[in-house]
């Protein structure tokens, strides 16, 4: 997935999930692992730069899992979208979980890698 679908999907999805892992202090550095575990709820409570890092991190790990591209278009715009409904009906849900099944649910419309 190129940078700018990354920035377009974490902007959008972000501008409507919100997140945090680092409570309100910076960008920090999230590996796969402590990223699975952030709740929506969890989420929802991050300072933009940890939002943005997290979403990214996930959406790229889901999608390349699926073989499939987050366009920078109206289908990464349909995923967030999809995010953001999951989250507002299971906040307790891990945000990773909700991103996968939206992309799971979309892969056939996403180009393949």
């Amino acid at each position: 997935m190129a940078d700018s679908s990354f920035q377009r999907f974490c902007a959008v999805t972000l501008g409507l999930v919100t997140t945090c892992l680092a409570n309100g202090a910076g960008a920090q550095t999230f590996t796969f692992d402590r990223a699975a575990y952030v709740t929506c709820r969890e989420a929802h409570a991050m300072a933009p730069e940890a939002r943005a890092a997290v979403a990214t991190l996930l959406v790229d790990h889901s999608a390349r899992r699926h073989k499939v591209v987050v366009p920078d278009d109206e289908r990464g715009a349909q995923l967030a979208y999809l995010v953001r409904s999951g989250c507002t009906v299971a906040p307790d849900a891990y945000l990773f979980a909700v991103i996968d099944r939206a992309v799971t649910s979309e892969s056939s419309k996403l180009p393949q890698r």
